[in-house]
């Protein structure tokens, strides 16, 4: 089986998680192509798809957004797997306990669940790297509420990232089913 692993990503961050699933899948017996989505090219040749994008300002990056809307036909015939990085910090809920995956759930999510039915949709943790950001970025983190929301540091659960690929090479091979969509 044939596997197409594309993000959008604003900083990197997302970028290598999307590296870091290509990498374990391929580990797992998959063939697996590494890419951004804006260089996906033809897409008609791979037999499953996972697709992940930064969140950004609560929405997916425009890019990722627009491929699986201008693909969703071919997309919803075939596994598809999303994902979206996002939440900064260490802790899992905020102050109210809401899990901060979920709360930085990109707006677009339930038009992408409907468009392409995916398997499944995680979210992750991000990264922020303060001298990857824009003037416009960093103005905005001087304020001190910005400074709370947007830490700097990388909070990505390398092994958690690597359970979910492992878990869909898994599903793959066998056939079974993963964790319904959320």
């Amino acid at each position: 089986m044939s596997m197409l692993v594309l993000y959008a990503s604003k900083h990197g961050s997302t970028q290598g998680i999307a590296e870091r699933i290509a990498v374990t899948l391929t580990a797992a017996g998959q063939r697996v192509a590494v890419r951004p989505v804006q260089d996906a090219g033809a897409i008609d040749g791979y037999d499953a798809f996972v697709i992940g994008s930064a969140v950004y300002m609560g929405h997916w990056l425009k890019p990722a957004a627009e491929f699986v809307a201008s693909h969703r036909e071919l997309l919803a015939t075939r596994p598809v797997w999303l994902f979206s990085s996002g939440p900064l910090g260490t802790e899992p809920t905020d102050a109210e306990g809401k899990d901060l995956r979920e709360a930085s759930e990109p707006k677009e999510t339930a038009e992408l669940l409907a468009a392409v039915h995916p398997r499944q949709h995680r979210g992750f943790f991000g990264a922020l790297d303060p001298s990857s950001l824009t003037l416009p970025e960093k103005a905005l983190r001087r304020l001190p509420a910005a400074r709370a929301i947007m830490p700097a540091g990388d909070f990505r659960d390398w092994a958690d990232i690597e359970q979910w690929a492992k878990d869909i090479a898994e599903e793959l091979t066998t056939g079974t089913a993963g964790e319904a969509a959320r």
